[in-house]
Order: C-alpha cells, then sequence, then structure tokens
C-alpha cells in the first residue's frame, strides 16, 4: 500500500518548496526583484549570515577534532570536492563551449560553481549510516569540507572563473565574505558548547528555518531573472538541456568516487563514505554563496539552475543506492 499524500508531501517538502519558488517568481516577480518592497539586497545578507551562524551551530565540531587521525581518508575527500570535481568542472565547460555555441555563459559558470561547492553535511553522514560506511568519517569529512568551502568556494570560483562578484577585486569580495559567512559560521560554534544538548534537540528547527531562508533567496533570483525577461529569450529548451548535463556530470563524478577509492584500495566501510561524501554538493551553502558571490544580477538564476537540479539528483540517486548497500552488507544483517 502506498504512503499517504501527506506523508509523501513531508518527504519532499523541500523539493516541492523550490519548485514553488520558481512558479512564484514567474506568477509575481516584482516583490522579489531589484528595487522590490521585499528589499532582496538587505534580505539576501540577512539570511546568508542567519544560515551560516546555523551551520557553526549544528556543525560537531568536538567530533571533528576527536577524529581527526585518518588524514588519508579525509585528504582524498577533500581532494576530490576541491581538487579533481573542479577539473571535472573545467573539461565540461570546455566541451559545451564547442558543442554548444548557443548557450548564455551564466549556464557554463553556474556548472563550475556546482563543482566548486562543498560536500553537505547531514544527508551525507545519513546515506553512509544507512549504507553501513565508515559514519564518523563522514561526519568528520563533511563538516571539514563546509567548513573548508567557506573560503575556497569564492577562492575558486574567483581563480577558475574570473568573477569578482561585481566588486572588481578579490580583495574586497573576500572581505565581504569574512562578514556575511566566517563571523557567523564562528560566532556559531563559539555558542554551540553552550546550548549543545539544545541545538540537537531541535534539528529539524534548525534545518526548517534554513530551508526557509533557501527558498525565499531561490525565490528573489528568479524574480530578476524573470523582470529580466531572460527566460523569454533562451526558451524551455535550455532548462532541459541544463538537466541532461546534471544528470551526465553525477555519472561521471559518481563513477570517479568509486574508481578512486578502487585506486587507494580502501574497504568497504571507507569506500562508502568516501564516495557519499566526495558526490554531494550543498544547495544549503551554495544558494547563500552564490547570492554573496554573483550579487544580484539577472543571470543569478541561471547560475543557480545547475545546483538546483543537481540537488534533487543527487538525493534521488544516492537514497536509493544507500538502500541497495544496506541490503548487500553482510555486516548489517
Amino acid at each position: 500500500m502506498s504512503a499517504p499524500a501527506p506523508s509523501w508531501i513531508r518527504s519532499n517538502g523541500f523539493i516541492l518548496g523550490m519548485f514553488l519558488s520558481v512558479v512564484l517568481a514567474f506568477a509575481l516577480p516584482q516583490a522579489g526583484s531589484r528595487q522590490g518592497w521585499l528589499h532582496p539586497e538587505i534580505l539576501a545578507n540577512v539570511g546568508i549570515a542567519l544560515i551560516l551562524f546555523i551551520q557553526g551551530l549544528t556543525i560537531p565540531l568536538e567530533r571533528i577534532r576527536g577524529g581527526a587521525g585518518n588524514w588519508r581518508l579525509h585528504a582524498l575527500i577533500q581532494s576530490f570536492t576541491f581538487v579533481i570535481f573542479p577539473i571535472v568542472g573545467l573539461i565540461l565547460q570546455a566541451i559545451l563551449s564547442v558543442l554548444w555555441t548557443g548557450e548564455p555563459a551564466a549556464i557554463r559558470g553556474g556548472l563550475l560553481f556546482l563543482c566548486v561547492l562543498p560536500s553537505t553535511v547531514s544527508t551525507s553522514v545519513v546515506l553512509t549510516a544507512v549504507a553501513g560506511g565508515n559514519t564518523a568519517a563522514a561526519v568528520i569529512s563533511a563538516a571539514l569540507s563546509n567548513i573548508m568551502g567557506v573560503v575556497l568556494t569564492p577562492l575558486l570560483v574567483s581563480f577558475l572563473m574570473h568573477v569578482s562578484g561585481g566588486h572588481g577585486a578579490l580583495g574586497p569580495l573576500l572581505l565581504q565574505i569574512t562578514m556575511l559567512t566566517l563571523l557567523p559560521f564562528a560566532a556559531g560554534a563559539a555558542v554551540r558548547p553552550f546550548c549543545r544538548e539544545a541545538v540537537e534537540a531541535h534539528k529539524r528547527w534548525n534545518s526548517r528555518i534554513c530551508n526557509a531562508v533557501i527558498l525565499l533567496m531561490v525565490y528573489m533570483a528568479f524574480c530578476d531573472s524573470v523582470t529580466g525577461r531572460i527566460w523569454v529569450t533562451y526558451g524551455a529548451g535550455l532548462t532541459l538541456k541544463v538537466l541532461l548535463i546534471v544528470v551526465l556530470l553525477f555519472v561521471a563524478i559518481s563513477l570517479l568516487a568509486y574508481a578512486s577509492s578502487r585506486l587507494n584500495r580502501l574497504g568497504r566501510a571507507d569506500s562508502i563514505a568516501v564516495y557519499f561524501c566526495s558526490v554531494k554538493k550543498t544547495l544549503a551553502m551554495g544558494i547563500p554563496l552564490a547570492v554573496l558571490i554573483f550579487g544580484r544580477s539577472a543571470n543569478l538564476g541561471l547560475i543557480l539552475l545547475p545546483i538546483m537540479f543537481y540537488h534533487p539528483l543527487q538525493l534521488l540517486a544516492n537514497g536509493i543506492l544507500a538502500n541497495h548497500l544496506a541490503r548487500t552488507n553482510p555486516a548489517l544483517k
């Protein structure tokens, strides 16, 4: 018997929320567009700081310090996230420049931006645990990826894409990132020891607040693209092409992650942790960083399109894979 509709909606509420945010942007674009009554230039900065504060509040830094000894495994995951993935992005960008000459440059930029994002924390850990992998390693590596990503993602964007977010130089951009990301993140991490039990007891509310802010940012990003008539210019075919490219990217990255574990002769538990931490990309930090790095340009909706497709794809495909690995794992029987 299939699950009732309310249960299915709760399980997929965030993905449905992203879809509805885009629909709302097309229906009511003026409120969230530049100079709209929502004042997105202010609201976006407040949202970025709030999300990063919650990230710092919820990431278990004490477990990172306690399990940092397996440096070889952590180095492999971080290298995949911030070196191999971006290299694949550069190769894909070069291929697209030859095979798809009519696409907007913002799409290529969005694909490369996707490739330099850090990993997720919660889903990487959950899927690793479900599949019977090295959960402790997943916690450490995924959290470390997010901490490093606050600085490395903007640096990689500036280095690989020659983008400075409209600031004209890397220095001012890094200063703004420090103010809006590192400081709230550090503040959340500093407060965590004093309210750890309360934070752990209200994980769902922390997630709900972050998701609500992200959906608001998605809405505001697409408002500018609608008022700028971006979608009228390029048509619906663009969306389908981006979806196909994202699927191909996910398959290629998944095969490379599997090959990396085999080449390093890792055991089953470590291989599972490497895979789920390496192929995942965070939407929670991706959208705020995109807003911060690229500014309120009309092309922001196009830049966000790849990560918005990649997010539900990685959840669906990796959820199926994690359950398959759990059924075939002798240690879980």
